[in-house]
Formats: C-alpha cells, sequence, structure tokens
C-alpha cells in the first residue's frame, strides 16, 4: 500500500534540481505523484522509450519523454524574489498558504 506523502511543491510551480545529473537547472512542473512522492518537471530526467505502433502513434519507434524525480530532490524557486527556498506554512484568512522563508512574500495567491 502506498504512504500519501504531502509535497511541498505543486503542479505548475519552478523548481531547482538539487541532486543527480540535473543538478542546477530549473524547470516547471508538469505532473505531481504524492502517492509516490515524486514529481515530472519538464526537461529534466528525460528517457527513451521503445514504443510499438498503436492508432494513437501509428508509426511507432523511440520517444523521449520525462520520468519522475523524488520531491525531495528539488526545491521550490520563489516567484517574487527568484531565489530557491524552503517555505514555511501561514494563516491567511483562515487558510493555511505557502510563504517563502527568504522573502516573507507568500506564494499561493
Amino acid at each position: 500500500m502506498a504512504i500519501t506523502v504531502k509535497l511541498h511543491v505543486k503542479k505548475g510551480d519552478t523548481v531547482l534540481v538539487l541532486s543527480g545529473k540535473d543538478k542546477g537547472t530549473q524547470g516547471k512542473i508538469i505532473e505531481a505523484q504524492p502517492k509516490k512522492a515524486r514529481v515530472i518537471v519538464e526537461g529534466i530526467n528525460k528517457v527513451k522509450r521503445h514504443t510499438k505502433p498503436s492508432q494513437a502513434n501509428p508509426q511507432g519507434g523511440i520517444i523521449t519523454k520525462e520520468a519522475p524525480i523524488y520531491s525531495s530532490k528539488v526545491m521550490l524557486v520563489c516567484p517574487s524574489c527568484k531565489k530557491a527556498t524552503r517555505i514555511k506554512k501561514t494563516i491567511v484568512s483562515g487558510e493555511f498558504v505557502r510563504t517563502c522563508k527568504k522573502c516573507g512574500e507568500v506564494i499561493d495567491k
């Protein structure tokens, strides 16, 4: 049984990759998978898939796509100060929102 993990990033966030072959590069999150504690980042961790011809892809062949990486290997980039930062949860009008630790700006609008 998979344990769902509360992720610190969401779909559409810009993140910085902390480790691996793509270390130091930034990308946008395409998909978040909280049950697996993984995220798919645009342009990061590309793999090649050999596919058979199908109705959706009648040609078949080799397709390059992004593979998931662990969410702990990425760090959120603050949209206002443009720096990689940790987040803290603050209460604004009765709801928890993500806030930048460096500049104090609210990330969730």
